[in-house]
């Protein structure tokens, strides 16, 4: 197992090593904690309030409502939280930049089109169609984001420049989001749902999805996971990186296939759900210094915890209506980003 504390931390700055461990722990505790709980409100909290909760032993259709609309909701949110902001922390560690976030390389455009085109060609919407139908919209949503960053990939020819791969994203993000809104305009029968997913929204996740995501997770996790050093390398910058021995050309790779996997699946089966892969990582570097592999772990957690609750304040704030979560996500982070900006700035500080 790798070490949990950073390695290239100035030592007259850096905590010991013991308490540096002790903060990690307790975080990893304090975020396990909190999905509990917020887990158990997510199930009690929708339309009806907490009366399916209290009436879920003799009534069938609270049951229902409970274990088939609530929990899966519930834990399909924790999860698509948890892939962006593992997405996240990969990405900016990745690019060396703290304001990465884990659509740059055009998944979501990508996404976006590929559901433009499905409703389109369907005929439906993700609130009215069928099971299948739905799990085909989700699927081509899907490929749309994989395709995204293989564009992206094959015009940065390769994984090995940043620069290029951040420039080939910005493209492929503007020409597929041109392509998104030239579907809407040919049917404009789907700009409804469009505009839900282009929101947020986890209220079209069911037991399958949680299934898919959680699978991708498990996939990613690993992943990434296995090929942080590459990310601990790349902090000291790439000559020192290759010095060290590691095959940042590969790694590079695996990271960037494990970015569009978690992105991918994320935005399918949720939308475009903006600021959690990129508030999670900044809000656990402001709590505890670890290695990227206990980094990119602590910021999938911190990712479900934002998404879980931002979900559960969107159903309880207007209850029995609703906001779209992302709305509520942006409004938060738009914030807490605005506000860690100043702290920097009045603190004489640099990037953040």
């Amino acid at each position: 197992m790798s070490s949990i504390v950073t390695p290239h931390m100035d030592s007259s700055a850096r905590p010991a090593p013991s308490a540096n461990r002790t903060r990690a722990m307790w975080l990893l505790i304090g975020l396990l904690s909190a999905s509990v709980l917020l887990a158990l409100f997510g199930a009690a909290v929708g339309s009806t309030g907490f009366e399916s909760l209290l009436r879920l032993q003799d009534d069938p259709v609270a049951r229902q409502i409970i274990t088939e609309i609530r929990l899966p909701r519930t834990v399909g949110a924790w999860l698509a939280g948890g892939l962006l902001g593992l997405a996240g922390a990969v990405a900016q560690g990745l690019f060396r930049n703290p304001l990465a976030d884990p659509y740059l390389l055009g998944s979501a455009s990508g996404a976006t089109l590929g559901g433009a085109l499905a409703m389109a060609w369907m005929g439906v919407s993700p609130a009215s169609a069928s099971l299948l139908a739905r799990l085909g919209i989700t699927g081509v949503a899907f490929f749309g984001a994989a395709g995204a960053v293989m564009l992206t990939l094959v015009l940065a020819r390769g994984a090995q420049h940043t620069l290029r791969l951040l420039l080939a994203g910005v493209i492929v993000g503007v020409v597929l989001g041109a392509a998104r809104d030239l579907v809407e305009l040919s049917s404009p029968e789907i700009l409804q749902a469009m505009q839900s997913f282009t929101m947020g929204t986890t209220a079209f996740v069911g037991w399958t999805a949680v299934l898919m995501m959680l699978g991708s997770w498990t996939l990613c996790a690993a992943t990434a996971w296995a090929l942080a050093r590459a990310l601990d390398g790349l902090t000291l910058g790439e000559a020192t990186a290759a010095s060290l021995g590691l095959p940042l050309g590969p790694m590079r790779a695996g990271l960037i296939a494990a970015m569009a996997l978690a992105t991918g699946t994320a935005v399918a089966h949720t939308g475009l759900i903006a600021f959690v892969g990129l508030a999670a990582p900044h809000l656990v570097r402001s709590m505890v210094r670890v290695t990227h592999p206990w980094h990119v772990l602590l910021s999938s957690l911190m990712g479900a915890v934002l998404l879980l609750a931002a979900d559960v304040l969107s159903r309880w704030l207007i209850a029995p209506q609703e906001l779209p979560v992302g709305v509520l996500t942006a409004a938060l982070g738009g914030t807490y980003l605005l506000w860690l900006m100043h702290r920097r700035t009045m603190g004489g500080g640099g990037a953040l």
